[in-house]
């Protein structure tokens, strides 16, 4: 049970940190960030002394630079390195979701305690910062004010659409606000502003253009009240399907898809779109301010102020990038597309243009995206499956973790999102590996079926 391992970690993790030094090392994305927000305020409360780091992948450089007089915190990253960090005469803490390659190995390392779904069977599907509030929830009862911050994490790694036991006792500690409506953001905005930048999904001739948006509302039937467009929260259920419907026509796709429930919490002393403020951490660690992110977590004003410029600029470029896919000559195979942005999209956004492009409904369901882009020397790659496909046979960390040990390199992640970063002289080997893989998976399907 989740329950019984959470009260186990967080009593470890007490007893270790008495008079100890501390280093906090989180994962740059909105999970990773939340969770570092959570467990530095859980410290804090402590009266402990602490120093924390956010990295964008514990790299085998990582590592070899960690001090060696710390007990070190791995949050949402971790699972993937466990080889290089038995290594280290560390005490080390690991909160992570993330598959691990060798879960019975851990039994004999004693240096690393870990807690991670994975290894509990007949467990829920927790992100990051939900187990980091459980654990500093079980450490003082104090803490449930930063409940909030788990709502951030699950939000951003796309975990809403399965409202679990202990995921909704969460989200009542968080004092979520739901609402069911379209699944673009932010909710609280006028609408024909949030159909030009919303990133949740493409919508092509209207994502990142406004005469295309008032083009889709006009075909939808909705008015402005005055001199502008209602939010999304404030329409009538008549008004909710008319757009549905209008989308439905532009990317055709199953009405479950574009609605879902729309979280609202308190922040910043207004009701806002949890989807935007993740979104709003997100777009700091990418535009290489992961500090700002923390920040804005902690209820900083200045930093949010900083945050919402950072923000504008990375819509910019996620809309520039979309369009350069469009327009791109990608590299379709029956089972897969191979997007290879090269410079044109900045490494710290293909991710985010993979996941886009996954909930577009512009691909066939079930296809596997292979997004590429150049980071110096090197070149990150995203991996994504189209449409929910939670019955998918790709596991996609399998499938990046079979290609690196080949053609070297990193790679991490999970069944449905995964990544890994090569050297760049194997761009072309790594192309033609992709395509060799999935068509000899093609060959065996149809044999099988020909059987």
């Amino acid at each position: 049970m989740i329950e019984t391992e959470i009260k186990k970690f967080s009593a470890e993790l007490l007893e270790n940190l008495n008079d100890k030094k501390i280093q906090i090392i989180g994962h740059y994305d909105s999970d990773g960030i939340s969770s570092t927000a959570i467990i530095s305020k859980t410290l804090e409360r402590l009266e402990k002394q602490f120093s924390l780091k956010i990295v964008k992948q514990l790299t085998e450089k990582e590592i070899l630079s960690l001090p060696k007089d710390k007990i070190i915190i791995f949050l949402d990253l971790g699972s993937g390195s466990i080889e290089k960090l038995k290594e280290l005469k560390n005490t080390i803490f690991i909160i992570d979701h993330h598959e691990i390659s060798n879960k019975e190995e851990l039994k004999e390392i004693k240096n690393i305690k870990i807690i991670n779904p994975t290894l509990i069977e007949e467990t829920e599907n927790l992100c990051t910062s939900e187990l980091s509030y459980l654990i500093s929830r079980e450490i003082s009862s104090d803490n449930i004010d930063l409940a909030y911050l788990a709502i951030i994490g699950m939000i951003g790694d796309v975990m809403d659409r399965q409202i679990s036991k202990i995921r909704n006792k969460i989200i009542k500690d968080a004092k979520v606000i739901i609402k069911k409506g379209l699944l673009v953001y932010p909710s609280t905005r006028p609408i024909d502003r949030t159909l030009e930048y919303s990133s949740k999904f493409f919508i092509p001739g209207v994502t990142g253009d406004k005469k295309g948006a008032y083009e889709l509302l006009k075909e939808a039937g909705i008015e402005k009240i005055g001199k502008n467009y209602k939010s999304l929260i404030d329409f009538s259920n008549q008004e909710m399907k008319k757009l549905v419907t209008t989308i439905m026509l532009r990317v055709p796709s199953k009405e479950e898809e574009y609605i879902g429930n729309i979280y609202l919490i308190k922040f910043f002393n207004k009701i806002e779109d949890v989807r935007e403020i993740s979104a709003i951490i997100n777009a700091c660690s990418r535009m290489d301010e992961p500090e700002t992110a923390l920040l804005v977590c902690l209820g900083n004003f200045q930093a949010r102020k900083k945050a919402e410029r950072i923000y504008i600029k990375y819509r910019q470029q996620i809309i520039s990038g979309l369009r350069y896919v469009e327009k791109d000559s990608s590299i379709l195979g029956e089972e897969y597309i191979i997007i290879n942005a090269k410079d044109n999209i900045k490494d710290t956004i293909i991710g985010t243009i993979a996941s886009i492009l996954s909930f577009s409904s512009i691909y066939d369901d079930g296809k596997i995206i292979i997004a590429m882009a150049y980071s110096e020397d090197k070149i990150k790659v995203s991996a994504r499956i189209s449409g929910k496909n939670k019955d998918s046979n790709v596991n996609l960390k399998e499938l990046m973790d079979s290609l690196t040990e080949v053609i070297g390199g990193e790679s991490g992640g999970h069944k449905m999102a995964a990544g890994c970063l090569i050297d760049k002289k194997d761009e072309e080997k790594f192309i033609d590996m992709i395509k060799k893989r999935f068509e000899y998976e093609v060959i065996k399907v149809k044999n099988n079926q020909n059987i």
